[in-house]
């Protein structure tokens, strides 16, 4: 049979190629610690082999729910190898999101993390017909005997065949399941989203290509590995290019590691840009005398390097002078400072992000490049890239993709990044998938350059009762520059006019009130509401007089996960909000 270019088959070349190169490094005791290429590679045949000494087989599954940890990926690549599929599961999720998901998956074995997770199981435990053994990552402590820890999981492969695993990644095929995304559910259970095997190393070859990703770059990984484009990070692209992840020691450590470790390509979502830029603006704004004006001609200088590299363009003789000076005096210390000090390229992802927040990053030599895509095309349809990217748009499409704008606007997609359907659902496949096309549900324009620009999502899309349509995630995005805003949500179908329900972000607050407001709710005190109506006004001030917001609450409470107004990737569920807060929206009225 012949050989297939899968993910598993270039893991074990790579280890042959470089095998005491760094593959990833967690930190131990205050230390940075590697395991190189080998060893990786060592780690995914045992646990393949216990997957197969447990029954997991050819088209078998499992579920992984935990932080990014080695255990996390390991599992994961280990159910490639041997014909099966990983489907993993967000750490956000109830115990009944949870069995939802695994039962769907129909998995025979689940990673989890620790005793919480592990507590989510054994309180669904009697709806997962399929599930046979729940394993514990390492560090998890006893969970009781109905749970397996790492170590006695990894000794299953002590009786298992080199062999036979082998056998089996020789036997894996281009179309073959490699593993199966959940969507996030904006609008109903979430869906199975079937990646295969061609998919991951066509897309994560595409992908390394077009960042000039190479051996000896490094990544942070910590958003969540339940996401594709979280994988490409961590799993599939490393393994592709041959760099190094960091794994970061938890959420609330990212900006510590970040400094740390200072990674040469880093991914993030809006909102952990949009929390660097409150943070920088404010730090940015106290410089006085001197240092503020020369603050000033550094991203003057800043800005026009960065219009020159988008473009592709050569910088002047004057102007790369006087960008070296730029970097000696100020940049040298301000991009390590952040932990993007080696970074060569930097992307947002995964959701909106303004144009405001762009423009200031490349005003300290930072180009954050934009992604857009869904899990239903591997993560990328579009990618803003070195020497071709246009600030606020979402790029060109990735080179071998198709894009074109239907006749509705919808944005459509074919390449060999598009998924082989939905997992047990026949009905919603021929819905998204039609012709060889897949349907993305966003909308969108393409410019003269090929550039694309995301204008809104067909379901979100609101009509005023005059019938005017309006999409509200530029308007969000817009008010969410402001670093008091943690969320801003514009309602307005069939109504008179638009509103915004919006939250505050804690901390910016407290930067920003020299005084505590007392038992003053903090959407009563006067230099708040002056605050958000100025971010309102700068907002309307750039809409067509239907888009404008006429009226606005600040809500009690931030929206949440466990509510249901969030979904594990902090996506708006819109109807959910728009019940639980009917009152507040129904004031405005």
């Amino acid at each position: 049979m012949t050989k297939t270019d899968t993910i598993p088959s270039r893991l074990f070349q790579r280890a042959e190629k470089t095998p005491y190169s760094p593959a990833y490094y967690t930190k131990v005791n205050n230390r940075w610690r590697p395991t190189n290429w080998r060893s990786y590679a060592g780690e995914v045949r045992q646990a393949g082999k216990a997957l197969m000494a447990l029954g997991v087989g050819h088209k078998g599954a499992v579920s992984i729910l935990g932080f990014n940890r080695p255990e996390w990926v390991i599992m994961d690549v280990a159910a490639m190898c041997i014909g099966a599929y990983a489907a993993g599961v967000y750490t956000t999720c109830s115990p009944e999101e949870v069995q939802y998901i695994v039962n769907h998956a129909e998995s025979q074995v689940i990673l989890v993390e620790d005793k919480s997770q592990a507590d989510k199981i054994a309180l669904e435990r009697a709806n997962l017909p399929h599930l046979k053994h729940v394993v514990a990552m390492q560090g998890a402590g006893d969970l009781g005997d109905s749970v397996m820890s790492w170590e006695e999981f990894m000794a299953k492969g002590d009786a298992g065949s080199d062999d036979d695993f082998f056998a089996a990644i020789d036997a894996l095929e281009p179309q073959g399941s490699a593993t199966l995304i959940y969507t996030s559910g904006t609008t109903g259970p979430p869906k199975g989203v079937m990646l295969t095997h061609e998919n991951l190393a066509w897309t994560s070859t595409s992908l390394s290509k077009t960042m000039n990703s190479e051996n000896g770059d490094s990544v942070l990984s910590f958003l969540p590995l339940s996401h594709i484009a979280e994988q490409m990070v961590t799993i599939h692209g490393p393994i592709s290019f041959g760099g190094a992840v960091y794994f970061a020691e938890s959420i609330a450590k990212v900006p510590d590691n970040l400094r740390e470790v200072q990674p040469t390509i880093f991914f993030a979502v809006p909102r952990i840009w949009e929390k660097f830029y409150a943070k920088l603006q404010v730090k940015l704004g106290e410089a006085t005398g001197a240092k503020a004006h020369l603050l000033t001609w550094v991203r003057s200088v800043c800005t026009q390097v960065s219009s020159h590299k988008n473009a592709g363009k050569e910088l002047p003789f004057q102007l790369s002078l006087q960008y070296k000076l730029a970097d000696k005096l100020v940049l040298s210390k301000l991009k390590p400072a952040i932990g993007l000090g080696k970074a060569h390229f930097c992307v947002s992802g995964a959701a909106p992000i303004s144009k405001e927040i762009l423009d200031f990053f490349a005003s300290i030599d930072i180009i954050v490049h934009e992604v857009y895509g869904q899990s239903e095309d591997t993560g990328p349809t579009t990618l803003n890239v070195n020497g071709r990217t246009k600030l606020g748009s979402v790029g060109p499409a990735i080179p071998g993709v198709e894009v074109k704008i239907a006749e509705d606007g919808e944005i459509i997609v074919r390449g060999k990044n598009v998924c082989a359907g939905y997992f047990k659902d026949p009905e919603a496949s021929a819905e998204t998938f039609v012709d060889g096309w897949m349907l993305s549900g966003d909308l969108g324009e393409i410019d003269s350059l090929g550039f694309l620009h995301i204008t809104g999502r067909k379901k979100d899309i609101i009509i005023t009762a005059g019938g005017k349509n309006v999409a509200p995630k530029n308007i969000e995005a817009g008010l969410k520059d402001n670093r008091l805003i943690n969320e801003a949500v514009v309602i307005g179908d069939r109504r008179k006019y638009l509103t915004a329900l919006i939250t505050l972000d804690s901390e910016a607050v407290d930067e920003f009130l020299t005084n505590a407001p007392g038992d003053t709710p903090l959407a009563d005190v006067p230099a708040i509401r002056a605050e958000i109506q100025s971010a309102v006004e700068l907002v309307n001030s750039k809409l067509a007089q239907v888009e404008t917001i006429k009226k606005w609450t600040i809500l009690a409470r931030n929206l949440t996960i466990e509510d249901g107004e969030l979904t594990p990737t902090l996506k708006v569920k819109r109807n959910k909000v728009n019940e639980n807060f009917s009152e507040s929206i129904e004031a405005m009225y």
